[in-house]
């Protein structure tokens, strides 16, 4: 017997993004139903950014031991129990999962159906035996690993974010395909934890920050024993011996092998809509996902579409921020366009990269004349005094000084970056910023030195010594 129900909203998909509407509209006294196929969370709970970073946490750990000889503090080799490692990992998971549980969901009022979900029709969602027929529809389902079509690759064991924090057993030699933020920070993970690492990337390592700054971050990896081989074609893969792998690549140096113990596939992301029967919805779709207006609108008036599943950047901040827009429009009627301009993103390797708004490319293709200040983290005393001055700021502005976009290389740039971003999206200027307080020593002063630089030509214009000498004048 089919169960017919009708709420107001339903959300398939609960992920960061999904979740985040549920609950919202939940707790408006919404009727909501949250249809999700596999773990509450999605991706970045329990594949994705918590288990990541907590793994890099425990790998930093690991450098801070090595390298705490600096500060006159001995210590012994540290000594990695990987299987403690990943016990860490997944203890941390556990310890957020609560919020993102279908109990917590339902005390909320939310209907959670566990199951998978597929269109009927253009308003109508099935799953299983039940009918779900909402007033308005929001697709949050995500991405999954995109497997490359690598000759022999299918007949390789072969691991991806899904898969890596299963392991218990500390890789001899990791091989990962894909120079990306997942691939790096994976691979500076597991060399800190012990084991080599090898990259390779079929085009740029890091290829969507600004190339400054990402050869900054490249370097460090190179010189903590990553090899990183960019603009190199993985051509086929096989078995080697009893469990290892074997890479036939090709690059500027013509064709060589790379052999491993462990293959780790980080060669992008494909969005989850194979299973939605998108076509009997009239929604439009292709390999980057569904289509959506600057509403995030599909052509479905009644469906929309958030996060990686409607393409564009895939962050988990992103979805949340997709999240918020749609909740304005389906809650208030109030009108909300996408900004990818405000929207800002981290890797977070040692040093981390962080970025929002133009870069010097993009700013100079818009704007023409641009400046770009920059701000050593070596003239910054936090930073000497923790010996972490790997790294800088590059702020860019226009003629007039607006802030157009922020790149930072070094320590706690995933952290700074959160400044920058309202400085950004708030069309603040250099003069804005450098009017504020900073508290002393702390990093984020390099940010501040960087906006008062814009103006270091001042006191060698004419007119500005001309005016102060005037006004010495009276007294």
């Amino acid at each position: 017997m089919t169960t017919l129900l009708k709420p107001d909203i339903c959300v398939i998909g609960a992920g960061s993004g999904g979740l985040s509407v549920a609950a919202a509209a939940a707790a408006f006294g919404v009727s909501v139903v949250l249809i999700e196929r596999g773990r509450m969370g999605g991706d970045c709970l329990n594949y994705g950014c918590v288990p990541s970073k907590a793994m890099l946490a425990a790998a930093r750990h690991a450098s801070a031991i090595a390298d705490s000889g600096a500060f006159g503090v001995s210590a012994a080799e540290p000594q990695v129990d990987f299987r403690k490692v990943m016990r860490h990992v997944h203890a941390v998971i556990a310890a957020i999962a609560p919020n993102d549980s279908v109990e917590r969901f339902t005390a909320l009022g939310v209907r959670v159906i566990e199951g998978e979900a597929r269109f009927a029709d253009r308003r109508t969602v099935e799953v299983g035996d039940i009918e779900v027929r909402a007033r308005r529809f929001v697709l949050a389902t995500g991405s999954s690993p995109m497997v490359p079509p690598i000759e022999g690759l299918s007949d390789v064991p072969f691991l991806t974010n899904e898969t890596v924090f299963e392991q218990q057993r500390r890789p001899g030699h990791l091989v990962v395909i894909g120079g990306g933020p997942i691939g790096l920070e994976l691979a500076q993970a597991h060399r800190r934890l012990g084991a080599a690492v090898t990259v390779v990337e079929a085009a740029r390592a890091l290829g969507r920050d600004d190339p400054e700054l990402a050869a900054h971050v490249l370097d460090r990896l190179r010189a903590e024993g990553i090899a990183i081989h960019e603009q190199t074609a993985v051509r086929r893969v096989e078995k080697r011996g009893r469990s290892g792998v074997r890479l036939h690549v090709e690059g500027a140096g013509g064709a060589a092998t790379i052999d491993g113990t462990h293959l780790l596939v980080a060669a992008g992301r494909t969005p989850n809509i194979a299973a939605l029967d998108l076509g009997k919805a009239g929604i439009a779709h292709d390999a980057g996902g569904v289509r959506v207006d600057a509403k995030l609108r599909t052509g479905n008036r009644r469906v929309y579409a958030i996060g990686d599943v409607a393409g564009g950047l895939q962050f988990t901040h992103v979805a949340n921020y997709h999240a918020g827009l749609v909740l304005r429009a389906l809650l208030f009627r109030l009108p909300a366009r996408e900004n990818r301009a405000i929207v800002p993103w981290a890797t977070y390797t040692d040093p981390e990269l962080a970025h929002v708004g133009l870069d010097e490319a993009a700013a100079r293709r818009k704007h023409g004349t641009i400046r770009v200040l920059r701000w050593p983290f070596a003239e910054n005393d936090r930073a000497q005094a923790e010996r972490r001055t790997d790294g800088f700021l590059k702020m860019v502005t226009d003629r007039r000084g607006r802030i157009l976009g922020v790149s930072i290389v070094g320590a706690q740039a995933g952290e700074a970056i959160n400044m920058w971003a309202l400085a950004v999206a708030q069309k603040l200027t250099v003069r804005d910023v450098a009017g504020y307080v900073a508290p002393y020593p702390t990093m984020a002063e390099a940010g501040k030195r960087a906006a008062i630089s814009y103006f270091s030509d001042a006191p060698r214009r004419p007119v500005v010594r001309a005016a102060v000498r005037f006004l010495r004048l009276f007294g």
